[in-house]
């Protein structure tokens, strides 16, 4: 799985709620909903399934819609030999078809986190949507994700 390629770095924290304002909207629509809230966030990426590094789009266990999106806050040269979608430049939502889906998808990357530091990431959970941060951004810039996610 190349899950490890879209990770970032640094503290990792999660919140849920059982939000179900989140459980119709599309990836594309909750970026939407984040980057309005959010000055430096903008869309990079809306995956399909054929170009989903992870290859969960839409496959059994996995999320329904993915998307990347890049913050003008991370240092340019933190990131300057990442990939451009991955997370450390940004962040990605991952909507799933229920709440279980998206924080076992959290709870796997956690996991991960725990053995490679180096993935760190901040996660933040609502209903079936997961939204994935940068370790590159601070603790207090990485909450506004949380904040506009809610």
């Amino acid at each position: 799985m190349a899950t490890l390629t879209a990770c970032g770095g640094g503290s990792t924290t999660s919140g849920s709620t059982g939000g179900t304002a989140a459980t119709a909207k599309t990836a594309d629509q909750v970026t939407a909903d984040i980057t309005a809230k959010i000055p430096s966030a903008k869309l990079f990426k809306s995956y399909t399934a054929a170009d989903d590094p992870n290859h969960q789009l839409g496959r059994p266990n996995g999320y329904t819609s993915k998307t990347a999106f890049s913050d003008s806050r991370v240092p340019a040269d933190q990131a300057e030999f990442a990939e451009p979608d991955v997370v450390e430049r940004g962040g990605s939502v991952e909507v799933f078809a229920d709440e279980a889906g998206a924080k076992t998808r959290m709870n796997y990357i956690q996991e991960i986190v725990k053995k490679l530091p180096a993935a760190t990431e901040y996660d933040y959970l609502n209903g079936p949507v997961l939204v994935r941060v940068s370790k590159l951004l601070t603790p207090d810039q990485a909450k506004e994700y949380d904040a506009a996610l809610r």
